[in-house]
């Protein structure tokens, strides 16, 4: 990508991914395979975000805790053509701020690219990143007056982060609204760019469904190795790899992982 004058070059840039969230109330989809790994459109969250920041950055990490040996065991293998550093948080999950507490030493002095694997968020990031100087805070948000973190603009999952704010961080548990964005919000330092495309936070497992339906353009997904019946009819829903449709079978508004069925009404 091109890099206006002022801008913060590549190589002073690194991405994190988020990746650590238990999903509770994306269950029982979450007690079958960590959220970051639940696919949408055919890939895991994660190789999505990884492939969100990967383009502008020159390395990339990724935390883990909950479902860590199979977040472990994809991300040791080149994801989304990155092979990302990972930061284990073998204890207890640090949350968005102590997350990058943990990684400021790998981090070291660099200006951080933040993304959230629990998020379908089909985004180009070369507007948010082109022309940043590293000293301000800027969030992507969209346009949501119900829910809005900033007036009517909701965080939408992807950052930019000076050094100078994240050197300070710990490493406790702690969020970075409460602990960075909100101050800097107040003291007039805060950076906000509208996102015109599809956002789907994928907390639960109508909003998984959407997100499929959005990345399908309505289509059932269907992955892998999935096993489908003769005469089964599957429709608006998502198969994941390995599952099976029994013949006959019809599948509307759902989701089947493994043995489980949720359907969306």
């Amino acid at each position: 990508m091109a890099y206006v004058s002022g801008a913060v070059p590549p190589t002073d840039l690194v991405g994190v991914v988020l990746a650590a969230g238990a999903g509770t109330r994306l269950a029982p989809l979450t007690r079958l395979r960590p959220k970051a790994l639940c696919p949408v459109g055919g890939s895991p969250l994660v190789d999505h975000a990884l492939a969100r920041v990967a383009p502008h950055v020159a390395d990339v990490a990724v935390n883990v805790h909950h479902g860590r040996l199979l977040m472990e065991a994809h991300l040791t293998r080149a994801t989304a053509g990155v092979r990302p550093h990972l930061s284990v948080e073998p204890d207890r999950a640090r949350g968005t701020a102590g997350a990058l507490g943990l990684l400021r030493g790998w981090i070291a002095g660099r200006g951080v690219l933040l993304t959230n694997a629990d998020a379908w968020l089909p985004a180009d990031l070369t507007d948010l990143v082109a022309g940043w100087d590293g000293e301000r805070v800027r969030l992507l948000c969209v346009e949501d007056p119900a829910r809005g973190d900033f007036g009517d603009l909701r965080y939408c999952g992807a950052a930019l982060l000076p050094w100078a704010c994240v050197a300070p961080l710990g490493e406790e548990p702690a969020g970075l609204y409460e602990v960075m964005w909100r101050a800097e919000a107040e003291a007039g330092r805060l950076d906000l760019v509208t996102h015109a495309g599809p956002f789907i936070d994928c907390g639960t497992v109508a909003d998984y469904l959407a997100a499929n339906m959005d990345a399908s353009g309505g289509a059932a997904v269907v992955g892998e190795g999935a096993r489908l019946g003769e005469g089964c009819e599957v429709v608006r829903s998502v198969v994941w790899p390995d599952a099976d449709v029994a013949p006959g079978e019809r599948l509307v508004d759902a989701v089947r992982a493994g043995t489980v069925t949720v359907l969306v009404r």
